[in-house]
């Protein structure tokens, strides 16, 4: 996006906003204009997948409150967007170009100034938010690179992942060339990109007065250039880098879940911020405990007396003392019951419940003093036919 669009284009609007909306209102216009203009709600429908990208635009400035800033002092200091180029002569307006007006018009022999011109544009102006320098001068400046984001895995206990954990983790990564200080030159002396005056980044016209902005080819996106390339990093300036690092991992987390950790990732250039850090967690299946979102989860058998009689039984919990559940009378097979307060750890602190599901054992083997008492208990309930309702349930259907 050149600098003429984020001037001119009225985000708020876009948004249907007022200027002194709050973070929390511009986030909710978002999500309901998104939700109305998606693409997969609005199949073959152009207009509607133009319009996604326009609100998705607007809510990347107005939703990040220092790029939000930027904006607004952009459009102060232009009148919101009031520079307006007209057919010369008429009605007092007048023709000029804003890419040479923000860009950095030159009058002969590259000096900024000429007929017209503004001196050095203003790129200086915009040069931080639009990571562009301030044009062809001998005081342009390399830009600050982002270092890379980085991805690991990390495969944790059932415990660990419902109680958190402290893991080390062993990363590579491109960092700054020790061997150079990051120049890529031998000598650390690299000399400024003339295509891209240091900026890393060149600008191609694409039609409209707008204009594009890609890496500059020559120097990789980097602004300066070796003259004697390093030995060790060809040149580049990044070299691989091992470390090892302790990380937490929260309390709570799931299988398969993505942690980003800010900040933790390759390191930056010329005093750029470090990446971020991504861990992809793996968690290990538990012999007796299962999960349930913040709940956890145990299958406790039981016998058909405790079943049919009630009474109270004694529950495992992960890593704590065993609590007692009271078993009502006549408690079918498969119903689940409660342990509040036993189960994994919410983001808030505090924790989920045990979810315990009461299996019916029977027993494989029966000695003669047992398969009396059955028999009896058979001859006790012979009128009783616990099928008569499916039947009836089957016939009705």
């Amino acid at each position: 996006m050149s600098t003429k669009d984020f001037v001119e284009k009225d985000y708020y609007k876009v948004l249907g906003v007022p200027k002194d909306a709050t973070d929390a209102e511009i986030k909710k216009a978002y999500r309901k204009l998104a939700r109305e203009n998606h693409p997969d709600a609005n199949k073959g429908d152009a207009k509607a997948e133009a319009r996604f990208k326009e609100i998705s635009e607007a809510n990347d400035v107005l939703g990040d409150p220092k790029k939000r800033k930027e904006y607004d002092d952009a459009r102060a200091l232009f009148g919101n967007g009031g520079f307006r180029a007209g057919p010369g002569g008429q009605g007092g307006s007048f023709n000029f170009d804003l890419g040479d007006l923000f860009g950095g018009a030159q009058g002969p022999g590259g000096a900024g100034g000429g007929a017209g011109g503004f001196g050095g544009g203003l790129g200086d102006v915009f040069g931080g938010l639009f990571n562009r320098g301030a044009g062809t001068g001998a005081g342009t400046r390399t830009q600050p690179r982002r270092g890379q984001d980085i991805e690991s895995e990390v495969t944790l206990s059932f415990t660990e992942a419902v109680d958190g954990a402290t893991v080390p983790l062993r990363m590579s990564s491109q960092a700054p060339c020790k061997a150079c200080s990051g120049t890529g030159d031998k000598n650390g002396t690299p000399r400024v990109c003339p295509t891209c005056v240091g900026t890393g980044q060149v600008s191609r016209g694409s039609g409209g007065g707008f204009s594009l902005t890609d890496p500059c080819v020559d120097c990789k996106g980097r602004g300066l250039i070796a003259e004697t390339p390093c030995e060790v990093c060809k040149g580049s300036g990044r070299a691989k880098s091992s470390r090892t690092m302790q990380v937490r991992i929260p309390a709570g987390v799931s299988d398969g879940q993505r942690i980003r950790l800010r900040g933790k990732g390759a390191p930056g250039e010329r005093g750029g911020p470090a990446g971020d850090l991504y861990v992809v967690v793996h968690v290990d299946a538990h012999p007796v405990f299962g999960r349930k979102d913040d709940n956890l989860t145990v299958t406790v058998p039981v016998t058909f007396d405790e079943a049919a009689l009630g009474g109270e039984i004694k529950v495992p919990t992960l890593g704590g003392p065993a609590v007692t559940l009271k078993l009502p009378a006549g408690t079918p097979n498969g119903r689940t019951m409660r342990a509040r307060g036993k189960g994994a750890v919410r983001k808030d602190g505090t924790r989920g419940d045990l979810l315990v599901t009461v299996e019916v054992a029977v027993p494989k083997e029966l000695d003669d003093k047992a398969r009396e008492a059955l028999e009896t208990y058979r001859q006790a309930t012979a009128g009783e036919d616990p099928r008569a309702e499916l039947f009836q349930a089957a016939k009705g259907a």
